[in-house]
């Protein structure tokens, strides 16, 4: 009988030991940085904070690339991470989509996803991207909201018309004031669309395009400060846009639509280690799946800057309950 007990106590001893720091991670995960990576105030560090969250819950090695841009690189980077046995490999933006076209059906017993993008075609592929219409009617929304004019605009690329339309001047609308949307589609300089809209009696800009923000914010804050004790300002976008806020400029910066591209990626880490993906359907015709993330989950939200918009969370949190019916 003592012996038994002996040999039950070494039995927990074992099943109690710490395990050791040399076990190997149940999970590799390679991340394919877009261009510039880590320390781009864009996707690139959006990307990096979820997988940073990541760690600090899960036990998984991370192997990190980062391409150059061209196409022959973006491959070698890919296969690189698929010699060293990486599953999942999550590539960050649309840049990638070619060679994950064409890496999946070479690789079809590795999972790979790609952020921000729905093009590629492949059950191995999970296509993660962000519902730009909702972030837009809460813009829009919040926008119409605080206009003294009477006129707000939204400031975007030739291909965001739906982004417009169905976001946007839905938001302007159900504000339920006398209020116009303009939109300026821009292919060329942002600071002159943002004189031009300025120009046309617009109070509240929202910014759609990607990149730097600074330029347009300039041109809000010079003719905010000429308009004393009147409302001007700009809306925009994270992770889309990064901008450097200053004393001067930072009061013109009335609110930020946020796509939690962070959460995406949490999310990725644990669906893999729970031997999952997601395989929503997002586009049936083509073949294409993944997950669109949204206001419900927290895919999608809005960061108030200004105290004159924070008074009205109440009407804005009850904006986010219709935006977040429209289908994207």
């Amino acid at each position: 009988m003592k012996t038994r007990l002996l040999l039950i106590a070494a039995i927990l001893a074992t099943a109690l030991m710490p395990v050791s720091a040399s076990a190997e991670p149940v999970l590799t995960v390679g991340v394919a940085y877009d261009i510039g990576g880590r320390g781009d105030r864009s996707f690139n560090d959006a990307s990096h904070a979820g997988l940073e969250k990541a760690q600090k819950q899960f036990d998984f090695e991370l192997v990190p690339v980062v391409t150059d841009g061209s196409s022959a690189d973006r491959e070698k980077r890919i296969r690189s991470l698929i010699a060293k046995n990486c599953d999942p490999i999550i590539a960050i933006g649309s840049g990638y989509a070619p060679t994950l076209q064409a890496l999946a059906v070479e690789y079809p017993s590795t999972h790979f996803a790609i952020i921000n993008d729905a093009s590629v075609a492949a059950l191995n592929v999970t296509s993660v991207i962000f519902a730009d219409n909702q972030g837009a009617f809460l813009a829009g929304f919040s926008a119409a909201q605080l206009s003294k004019s009477g006129k707000v605009a939204m400031i975007a690329n030739p291909d965001q018309a739906d982004i417009y339309k169905d976001g946007f001047a839905a938001g302007v609308a159900a504000a339920k004031r006398k209020v116009i949307p303009i939109v300026k589609y821009v292919s060329g300089s942002y600071s002159l669309a943002t004189t031009q809209v300025l120009d046309a009696g617009a109070d509240i800009v929202y910014v759609t395009t990607q990149g730097s923000d600074s330029e347009i914010l300039k041109v809000i804050a010079s003719r905010g400060a000429k308009k004393k004790g009147a409302p001007i300002g700009m809306i925009n976008v994270e992770p889309d846009q990064f901008i450097t806020i200053t004393n001067s400029t930072k009061r013109f910066l009335l609110a930020t639509v946020i796509k939690r591209v962070d959460k995406a990626m949490y999310d990725i880490v644990a669906l893999s280690l729970a031997k999952r993906q997601y395989l929503d359907i997002l586009d049936e015709n083509v073949g294409i799946y993944g997950r669109r993330y949204g206001i419900t989950g927290g895919g999608i939200e809005l960061t108030v800057r200004s105290n004159s918009l924070l008074r009205l969370s109440s009407a804005i949190n009850a904006a986010a309950a219709t935006a977040e019916k429209i289908p994207a």
